[in-house]
């Protein structure tokens, strides 16, 4: 028995999701497939999708071809229409046991039907299949799935459906099976994962879900959370980053743009002072805290003016790590029928972005140099800080454990122990 071929694309969900996947398959007994999990954030991410469809086709001539994600999902025609693609198996269903039996053959051959993609709009659920330990030495934990909100610029949610939340006492179980298995450190994942709890009895949010993990799960020495949205955090988010020294001080804000017409053109629920105000009271609160950021350079109707907003935003949040991404229109959503910035212009202000975020990553460096940390190793030479930091060390050392090393310098991009 050959065992599957995976390859994940996109987001951390969607790698969670692959290694659910591998587990399916394999109760399944499903062998000598090639399975592509797609992202649909840009057209440039369709186009990555089918490119390594046909690459993996080559590699594994004869071998049935199976698309999933969310790709496969807001377009599952594209997909069906690629000669080398088999099946066609939508977000809701990739997480289901029984779809991976009946794709096992002679089941997969005897089917004429290539597209199995529902309405996900229509799922109430979360996936019930959790997984024991993605990551090998830190835990990514799926809570939250889908987004109830329609910014201009995001197909995601037509792929991912709405908001769904799992139940704070199955996210405390499986964090508890983590650290039992010897886990340092756990993130809270999802693709929303402010608007956690909105779906529940009792409508919790996402600080009551960080305090009852914290509470309840005394032995976990480190949890993270992922991206969120800011001007949703709710009290008790706030009240953790105060008080909870196990939640560590790294936060990736979903931002956007600097540019308060821009933001309203995206559809955000913040303004620029909302997103200033959120990090300075969390550096108020937490003063070794962090900030991550997505930035979306050249935007529909962006000037050179809005766009230097975004450039000063870097500075007045006090942003450490940059994730730049150039605009690109993404058939079915509102802002590709706006008026479009040319491509030149996009790509030089996102060039001139990530240089604003590359200066505050080695100023952030600078700041560390002479300092103890308390780093989790990843790799033989390689860990993070609490605040996220990479470090490179000088000689192997044990992974997966927990140490206090001594900051000796960086490379402009990661700092050496």
């Amino acid at each position: 028995m050959t065992a599957p071929v995976f390859s994940t694309l996109g987001c951390r969900l969607n790698a969670y999701e692959t290694e659910a996947m591998k587990e399916m398959a394999e109760a399944a007994g499903l062998s000598g497939a090639v399975v592509v999990n797609t992202c649909a954030v840009t057209a440039e991410a369709v186009r990555k999708a089918r490119q390594e469809i046909r690459r993996l086709s080559r590699e594994n001539p004869g071998a049935p071809v199976i698309v999933t994600g969310c790709a496969a999902q807001t377009e599952p025609e594209t997909f069906a229409a690629m000669p080398e693609v088999t099946r066609v198996i939508g977000n809701h269903e990739k997480m289901q046991p029984q779809t991976w039996q009946s794709l096992r053959a002679p089941d997969l051959i005897g089917q004429t039907e290539k597209i199995r993609v529902d309405d996900i709009m229509s799922v109430k659920e979360t996936a019930g299949h959790l997984i024991d330990g993605f990551g090998r030495h830190r835990a990514y934990v799926q809570v939250q799935n889908g987004c109830d909100h329609r910014c201009t610029f995001c197909i995601i949610p037509y792929g991912r459906g709405n908001s769904r939340s799992v139940p704070a006492g199955v996210v405390v179980e499986q964090i508890k099976r983590l650290v039992g298995r010897g886990f340092n450190e756990v993130v809270l994942t999802g693709v929303d994962l402010t608007s956690w709890g909105a779906d529940l009895p009792g409508t919790p949010r996402l600080g009551d879900l960080v305090m009852r993990i914290l509470r309840l799960v005394p032995d976990l020495p480190r949890l993270r959370i992922s991206s969120i949205d800011s001007i949703e955090a709710d009290e008790n988010l706030m009240l953790a980053i105060a008080t909870e020294a196990r939640l560590m001080p790294h936060l990736h804000l979903s931002l956007q743009a600097g540019d308060d017409m821009i933001l309203k053109r995206m559809k955000r629920r913040h303004g620029r002072d909302d997103a200033i105000r959120f990090c300075e009271e969390a550096r108020r609160l937490r003063p070794d805290i962090v900030f991550g950021a997505d930035i979306i350079a050249g935007f529909p109707t962006e000037t050179d003016a809005m766009f230097q907003n975004s450039v000063k935003l870097v500075d007045d949040c006090g942003l450490t790590f940059l994730h730049v991404f150039p605009f690109s229109p993404r058939k079915g959503t509102p802002a590709a029928r706006m008026p479009a910035v040319q491509g030149p212009v996009i790509r030089d202000r996102a060039a001139r972005l990530r240089e604003a975020g590359e200066a505050a990553l080695r100023r952030h460096l600078d700041a560390q140099l002479g300092r103890t940390h308390r780093v989790l190793t990843e790799g033989p030479r390689l860990g993070r800080t609490e605040q996220f930091t990479e470090v490179a060390f000088a000689s192997d050392q044990p992974e997966g454990v927990l140490m206090d090393l001594r900051i000796a310098g960086h490379d402009g991009t990661r700092l050496t122990a």
